[in-house]
């Protein structure tokens, strides 16, 4: 029976070698027909296109500028359709060992017919989740993504202020505004330990945008309680009385 062509995109900052992927792809194709729907030079370019472009199978070399392999492959993960990642790496059998569980399969530069043409395989037989897969990467992101009318932002984890969570979403908090992701506190929190600190069961605040505490009085003149300001946030965010030991712990008197 004929296979079905899988939608290939190939994401490599080498030119030379995105354009022998896509040659060992065109050798392949009677015994695993593809088609070549996208071509990117980092991971931020990949988001970009798969905005447009619905993709079965990435081809992702590792290591890259703007966004590594790694990155993107968390991101990708989280799309709503995610595609299966396919590694392609120049790392020897020993560094690999520590992405095997990253991806569905990974390749060695230089990549072989036969070899790619065996993962290709394994994409067709595979019923496991990228998403499920993706989510044991240890390595925190540099990014986050909001998803909003089809089209991916990315955040630079170093411009956000706060993390809220409000009913099923998160919202991450800018200087210049504010974005829903589709992600827990918890995971977050466990994420980025050495970015965020939790001051209460609903929010996580960036360490280096405290710039104090406020002490609150209570409704009906009860018992007070603090709040932490932040450095070009005008709202003061309340912590609450389990928190309080250990924000005043992390980030001083």
């Amino acid at each position: 029976m004929d296979l079905a062509p899988l939608a290939v995109m190939i994401v490599d900052d080498e030119a030379p070698a995105r354009d022998r992927l896509r040659d060992l792809l065109g050798d392949i194709a009677s015994e695993q027909p593809t088609q070549v729907v996208g071509m990117a030079s980092n991971g931020v370019e990949a988001l970009r296109q798969l905005e447009d472009v619905k993709v079965d199978v990435l081809l992702v070399d590792i290591r890259m500028p703007a966004m590594d392999g790694i990155e993107f492959a968390q991101h990708a993960s989280r799309l709503t359709f995610p595609p299966k990642i396919i590694f392609i790496t120049a790392f020897d059998e020993y560094a690999v060992q520590a992405f095997e569980l990253a991806a569905l399969d990974y390749l060695l530069k230089p990549v072989r017919a036969e070899r790619l043409a065996n993962a290709l395989q394994k994409v067709r037989k595979s019923s496991n989740s990228t998403r499920d897969v993706i989510d044991t990467i240890a390595a925190p992101r540099r990014h986050l993504t909001c998803s909003e009318r089809g089209k991916i932002h990315l955040i630079p984890i170093g411009e956000v202020l706060y993390l809220k969570a409000e009913l099923k979403y998160v919202t991450a908090r800018t200087l210049n505004r504010e974005y829903l992701l589709e992600e827990s506190l918890v995971q977050l929190e466990g994420e980025f330990p050495d970015r965020f600190v939790r001051i209460h069961r609903n929010c996580l605040v960036a360490r280096e945008a405290v710039i104090g505490f406020e002490r609150s009085v209570g409704e009906d003149g009860g018992e007070g309680y603090w709040s932490v300001r932040l450095n070009n946030v005008p709202e003061l965010l309340p912590i609450s009385r389990r928190q309080w030991a250990n924000v005043r712990a992390v980030l001083g008197d």
